[in-house]
């Protein structure tokens, strides 16, 4: 039996916390390679682009840095197998630009599957599995701790590509992405206060809303949830370069935020 492409890494018994880090892979199996139209220098330059680096290490790192250990759910392999943040049907506006579950362009909008590609083998493979793992690592804190707090951690690039449906917005060093009824006030303001000395903290821009599954998402309000997106430049070299010392910076800025929503 194949290994799953995601991980979730234990943390505190008694921690409502759990880290979810989407986008930081880079691995794409073969047999999803072969469907994919660029060739290998194009492919590992989409993967510059499209990766957000360095983001499951920011998490291990404010993992450890925590007194009250979180939990990470990691996926392993690249966004460009599929990307469990979007919905698997028309609902998705990411569909706009080829981006819906499995992406059909690029970030620069070139062809990366055929017209015509079947996504559904993907979804069933990769997409369905990992929404039912998120389902029960949210559950599993429900049920030791009575809530659960998703933090989901992004980066985004200093400069808008091509495939952003809203990068003409303010691109600050920290964006928060909030959900009208998963991100009460507070949680917003505690991720402000933890990230103060990081830059300028903005909301929904460029990137808007955050992740929560879809069995608990408008119903269950003891389940919070607050994306945050941090700009590339602030802790890398762009586009796909090592991490600086930005890293450590944000990593102790995370692991604040943890400790705050613990108590």
């Amino acid at each position: 039996m194949s290994q799953p492409s995601y991980e979730l890494l234990p943390g505190a018994d008694e921690s409502p916390v759990l880290l979810h880090v989407p986008h930081s892979a880079r691995t794409v199996p073969a047999a999803v390679r072969a469907g994919i139209e660029l060739d290998d220098t194009a492919l590992e330059r989409e993967l510059d682009h499209i990766t957000d680096a360095h983001t499951a290490e920011l998490a291990e790192a404010a993992a450890a840095l925590a007194g009250v250990t979180p939990w990470r759910f990691v996926n392993r392999l690249s966004r460009l197998v599929v990307d469990p943040e979007r919905f698997p049907d028309e609902r998705e506006e990411m569909l706009a630009v080829g981006m819906g579950a499995v992406y059909t362009r690029t970030t620069h909008r070139e062809v990366l599957r055929a017209d015509g590609f079947d996504p559904e083998p993907l979804v069933a493979r990769y997409f369905r599995p990992y929404a039912a793992a998120m389902t029960r690592a949210v559950a599993g804190r429900l049920a030791a701790t009575g809530r659960a707090v998703v933090i989901d951690l992004h980066s985004y690039p200093s400069l808008a590509l091509p495939y952003e449906l809203h990068g003409a917005g303010p691109r600050p060093p920290v964006c928060l992405g909030t959900d009208r009824f998963h991100t009460p006030r507070e949680l917003t303001r505690a991720a402000r206060r933890a990230f103060a000395g990081c830059g300028e903290t903005g909301l929904d821009s460029p990137f808007g809303g955050t992740y929560v599954p879809l069995e608990y998402y408008g119903t269950d309000a003891r389940v919070g949830a607050l994306m945050v997106e941090i700009r590339r430049d602030l802790y890398m070299t762009e586009p796909g370069g090592p991490a600086g010392a930005g890293l450590g910076r944000l990593a102790t800025a995370l692991a604040t935020l943890v400790d705050s929503l613990g108590r």
